[in-house]
Formats: C-alpha cells, structure tokens, sequence
C-alpha cells in the first residue's frame, strides 16, 4: 500500500499534537489553584466515548472489511477479532508491568499538591517514573493515531482529539510531583511535555518497520489491535479516571456526548 508524503506528514503531525497534549495538563497543574473538576470529568467521558464508539462501528468493521476481502470470510473474521483482543492484551501488559505507583492514571489534582509533599520523600523519582510510563502508554496510542490518519484523515483527526483530551490528566500526574520535589515550575512543565514525544515516537517506529510490510493483511490485522488498544484505554483509564473524579453522571454525559459526536462526524462523511 503507498501513500504519499503529504498523507504521512499529516499522520505523524496529528500524533505530535496528541503526545504534547500532555503540556496542557502541565499547564494547569502549573497555574491553576484549583482543579476544575467537572471539566476533566467530562472531558474523560468524552474522550472514552470518541474512542469507544469508533473502535466498534468504524475502526474493527474496516478491519474486518479488509481481512475478509483478502483471507475469505470465516479467516478474516477469526483474524480481525483476534487482532482486536491482542491489542487488549498488549496494553493491559503494559499496565500490569506498570506500578500502580507510578501509573500515569494514577489521579493527581491541584489542591492535593501540599499533601503530596508530606506523603512522598522521593517525588522527584515518582515524577520521573511518571514521565517513563507515560512514554510506555504512549507508544501505542502513537502507532493507533498514525495508522488510522494514513487511510482516513477525518477518522485520524477525531483519534487524535481524543487521545489528546486523555493526555491532559497524565501531564497532571508529571508534574504535580515534579514541581514539589524541586520547586522547578520550567523543570515541571518541560519533562511533562516531552513525555508525550512517545506518541509521535512511536508512529516513527510503525512507519519505519511497518510501511514496507503493509499490505492488505497487515493493515486490516493493524486497524483490528488499534481498535482493541483503545477499548482497553477507554474502559480501563478514561472512565475509572473519571469516576476518580467524584462526578459520575458528568462521565457518563461525556461518554454519551463523545459517542454522538463521533457518530454525526462520521455521517457527514459518508
């Protein structure tokens, strides 16, 4: 499968806007003297229902779509929920070799800045690990914003708007320790923000081994785990962290508002 440089400069540049996103959320833990809660809320809602609902009606149907056309129906059924359910098991792997301690979802506000300086003596470190599991969650979420803007850069566009929504909290969670243990608010912002270079990273490792392998089947096998990674992230992060919030039903107003919008931008489309 070709594509042309401008598809793959806009690809790679939706993935960088989406990994940086995590300097917006440095941005407020920075400045801000208060979380606004019921925005993260349902900003978090919003985002799971982009990815859940784009993940079952758009994404694995193409996947199917393709793997169908070339394996024939029964394999290329078999294949495509295969591939859905290993991307499932390749980020819950990645959560599971992740400490909770230094779990980028881990929630952290504004306010509770004080008693993370009196709970934590190493906050510097936890800052850091933060950072790195970051980097680790990021990777995919790379690959799964470059591979959809390739074939569709409207679906690519809706990808990246929510993975960046979701980046805000985990910018939170580098810097609010960060900032205690050294007092550094640049220091704070810059390690927050560059930790989000993973996104863009990994598009670069997909493309780079990925694209002269990507024929039909790798796409479709590509399209069904990226599909199965945002499930995962969605109902495993997005909505726990929601909850974590204390606004239930503002995540659920989220959910339900992200999966319309993602619905609408999809009919426009068609």
């Amino acid at each position: 499968m070709e594509f042309d440089s401008r598809t793959i400069l806009f690809a790679f540049s939706l993935t960088l806007f989406a990994g940086l996103s995590t300097g917006i959320g440095s941005a407020i833990a920075l400045m801000a003297k208060r979380t606004n809660i019921k925005f993260l809320t349902i900003s978090l809602g919003f985002s799971a229902g982009v990815m859940i609902y784009v993940s079952f009606v758009e994404i694995l149907q193409k996947a199917r779509v393709v793997l169908i056309a070339d394996r024939g129906e029964v394999a290329g059924n078999w294949m495509a929920v295969a591939a859905f359910f290993g991307g499932i098991l390749l980020i819950a792997l990645i959560d599971k070799f992740i400490p909770n301690v230094e779990n980028p979802h881990e929630i952290k506000r504004v306010e509770d800045m004080d008693d993370e300086q009196k709970k934590k003596r190493k906050l510097n470190r936890v800052g850091m690990f933060t950072a790195l599991a970051i980097a680790i969650h990021n990777f995919p979420e790379g690959l799964a914003t470059f591979t959809a803007a390739l074939t569709d850069p409207a679906l690519g566009v809706a990808i990246a708007v929510a993975i960046a929504i979701h980046n805000i909290p985990e910018g939170i969670a580098v810097s609010v320790p960060i900032y205690f243990a050294t007092g550094n608010r640049k220091k704070a912002f810059w390690l927050s923000f560059s930790s989000g270079l993973a996104e863009p990273v990994g598009a670069l490792v997909g493309f780079l081994i990925l694209m002269p392998f990507l024929n039909p089947m790798v796409f479709g096998l590509l399209f069904a785990l990226v599909a199965g990674i945002m499930v995962f992230i969605s109902l495993d992060e997005l909505l726990p962290a929601a909850e974590e919030y204390g606004e239930h039903h503002l995540s659920i107003y989220g959910l339900v508002a992200g999966m319309a919008v993602m619905a609408i931008s999809l009919l426009l489309f068609i």
